[in-house]
């Protein structure tokens, strides 16, 4: 009689347990959110970025990145860590010039970008090399400026041009120094 009255409440038992199990470990996904969500974290992660712009099926440029983290809140923006690369190119799809810097910031909203800490901007054609902490690359005009030190270097690394702030175009084809510092001579 015991043993009739173990196995018929057996069963109800069993799915009285497994009733409260089942909804006991319900996941509420706004909880869940609320644990996971962090507003400061990127929105994308890419490593070993290579991103084009094109026109009219030409390259124009390339950036490459080592990190890319994307932010789409408050403003998109997109940070270029560890090491970065932009290649120009010319209208019949030469490389004209390179800007390389250790950290980089795109914002899509303006069209600038910044590119920070050991920024080189160098003109293959004339091997001249611009160094500076900091750039600014406005996308929609294509030009390139600074209110930094800069120092301008040749080939064979001689000073071309030392001073604060710079405006150049993004070939670096020609460049104009704002506060030029130094000894010039200017007779031939």
């Amino acid at each position: 009689m015991i043993k009739t009255l173990l196995y018929t409440y057996r069963i109800p038992v069993i799915l009285y347990m497994a009733g409260i199990l089942f909804f006991a470990c319900e996941n509420d996904l706004d909880s869940i959110q609320k644990v996971t969500y962090d507003p400061n974290a990127p929105s994308e992660i890419t490593r070993d970025l290579v991103l084009f712009y094109n026109d009219s099926g030409y390259a124009k440029i390339r950036i490459f990145a080592k990190l890319a983290e994307t932010y789409h809140s408050p403003k998109h923006i997109t940070k270029l860590k560890d090491g970065l690369k932009v290649e120009f190119y010319s209208e019949d799809g030469q490389i004209v010039s390179e800007l390389t810097a250790l950290y980089g910031q795109i914002n899509y909203e303006t069209g600038i970008v910044i590119v920070r800490d050991s920024v080189g901007l160098l003109n293959i054609e004339k091997k001249q090399r611009l160094e500076t902490e900091e750039l600014f690359w406005n996308q929609k005009d294509s030009t390139i400026y600074t209110d930094k030190n800069v120092i301008v270097k040749s080939d064979d690394n001689s000073i071309k041009g030392r001073g604060r702030g710079l405006k150049t175009n993004q070939s670096f084809s020609y460049y104009k120094i704002l506060q030029p510092v130094g000894k010039f001579n200017t007779s031939k």
